[in-house]
């Protein structure tokens, strides 16, 4: 087995070592070559074997870990060896219905972007043609690429949603469905859509399906088991673990000294992009100009930028034009950058896995990166799992973070997104990346998150210790579970709630 490499299912075959022939076709492995690819990475080394015996897959994978091969290689592979489905005749010119024969559902319109230039590299020269569709961008525009031809479609849930009302896409064709990142696109309550796409429209329900997700949280595990039928799941790496060719530095640097110490490091670091994440809009327009004015090339990204200004800033920042990029969260998914070597936190998210995100966008596939962040008492509700992460990796943990973890901070990790509650202890199924079809379906707290109790801001309740405490029926724990689980109103005495529950039957 692969380094690092986990799997679970019926009949999971074996791992390659190489890029072959014989597998992936004369086509696909030229333009391998012409991309520079040698070696298949670990999540490769499974996913071509498991694409290529038509079998679907939900794979936790660590970003930077060579996933977006992982799915396209033996998509582009079985598509070439079974050839195009004709699609019906369906309209000409402008009211034309496409047909696509794979479908690819990304959270975002940058990470959709990066995904169809990767396709564009390995369908060179095969017949094959890749479509991107996201919103934020002109429709007619995408339209006109849509009339050309399409084979390979990819494409964010609200833009393929409208192009299917508008009687423009049809998915009866579809044979391959891929899913990345779909704990990202859940995040953004992109879930009603993904459902309606795969389940309500005309896509069959004989084709093959990936999903990738870089955590596995309930609503994961859900979606796979509609999803996918007799799957293999596939675990690469610690999911939700920061990979191990991030070097990272944490220093402690009050919010006033901030914007010096920023620039005096920048003055320090030879070559390389750097990519620096702020907290808010606001926060990456000032931090642009103070580095404009400090005579460092800078750009910025975030929400409030329109499609054109984004891509223009991403393209100078991979050019090496303005080598230094401030952003916001926008950007810490799937941006997947050759030449970054410098993550700098300037703010640090509010939970762990906005910062394993962040910091994944540099030591990719195997190369070093390096990792600052910037923390003070601020960030007191991300310290203690800050300190594990670094902790497991063999990282150098400041004392200062030592201390910041454990300095009569109790409020667990639900702060930030609610209750998702970060890492839950660390023993909650959201990172422990297990098959969970082999686990007890009965009982069970639903989220890892949940048991970290008050979070940083208190107004959550935890209930799991009353489950250990009170025989109640399942039934009833459970729907007292997820009834309690919103913000309680000031004042709640959980005395009184302790007391109702005792007088509940056996």
């Amino acid at each position: 087995m692969a380094e690092g490499v986990e799997t679970s299912g019926e009949n999971v075959p074996d791992p390659v070592s190489e890029f072959a022939e014989e597998e992936l076709g004369p086509e696909v492995i030229r333009n391998l070559e012409l991309c520079k690819y040698s070696k298949p990475t670990p999540v490769q080394k499974y996913s071509i074997p498991i694409g290529l015996q038509g079998r679907d897959m939900m794979a936790c994978a660590q970003t930077g870990s060579g996933k977006t091969g992982g799915f396209l290689f033996p998509t582009l592979a079985a598509m070439l060896r079974v050839g195009g489905t004709p699609p019906p005749d369906v309209g000409h010119g402008r009211s034309r219905k496409i047909f696509p024969a794979a479908l690819i559902l990304a959270p975002t319109r940058e990470l959709a972007s990066q995904i169809y230039d990767e396709a564009k590299k390995f369908c060179y020269c095969t017949g094959i043609a890749p479509v991107v569709i996201y919103g934020g961008a002109e429709v007619g525009r995408q339209l006109r690429e849509l009339e050309r031809g399409c084979d390979m479609l990819v494409a964010t849930p609200g833009r393929l949603v409208d192009l299917m009302e508008r009687g423009r896409i049809s998915l009866s064709c579809i044979r391959f469905l891929i899913l990345d990142e779909a704990d990202r696109m859940l995040d953004m309550g992109f879930e009603p859509q993904i459902r309606r796409i795969v389940e309500q429209e005309d896509m069959p329900r004989e084709r093959q399906t990936f999903m990738f997700s870089a955590t596995f949280p309930r609503e994961i595990q859900r979606l796979a088991s509609d999803f996918l039928r007799d799957y293999i799941f596939l675990t690469v790496g610690r999911v939700g673990s920061a990979s191990k060719d991030v070097k990272q530095t944490v220093e402690y640097i009050e919010q006033y000294d901030k914007e010096d110490y920023l620039v005096r490091f920048l003055n320090q670091v030879q070559d390389g992009l750097i990519l620096v994440f702020v907290e808010t809009k606001r926060g990456a327009d000032f931090l642009e100009d103070m580095l404009c004015r400090e005579g460092f090339p800078a750009t910025s990204i975030h929400g409030d930028r329109s499609q054109r200004e984004r891509e223009a800033a991403l393209a100078s920042f991979k050019s090496g034009r303005t080598p230094v990029l401030v952003a916001t969260d926008v950007a810490a998914r799937g941006l997947d950058i050759d030449g970054v070597t410098q993550v700098i936190n300037f703010d640090l998210p509010n939970n762990i896995d906005d910062y394993v995100h962040r910091i994944g966008r540099t030591g990719r596939v195997g190369n070093i990166g390096y990792a600052l962040s910037m923390m003070n008492d601020k960030n007191r509700n991300i310290a203690r799992e800050m300190y594990e992460l670094m902790a497991e990796n063999g990282q150098e943990v400041p004392a200062f973070l030592d201390q910041l973890a454990n300095s009569g901070f109790r409020g667990g990790s639900g702060g930030g997104r609610g209750g998702r509650g970060g890492r839950g202890g660390r023993s909650g199924s959201r990172f422990g990346a297990r098959d969970f079809r082999s686990e007890d379906r009965g009982g069970g707290g639903s989220r890892g998150g949940y048991s970290g109790g008050g979070g940083g801001g208190g107004g959550f309740v935890s209930l799991f210790s009353v489950k250990s405490t009170r025989k109640t029926t399942e039934n009833s724990i459970s729907f007292f579970v997820i009834s309690m689980s919103f913000p309680l109103p000031t004042g709640f005495d959980p005395t009184k709630m302790m007391e109702y529950l005792a007088t509940l039957p056996e």
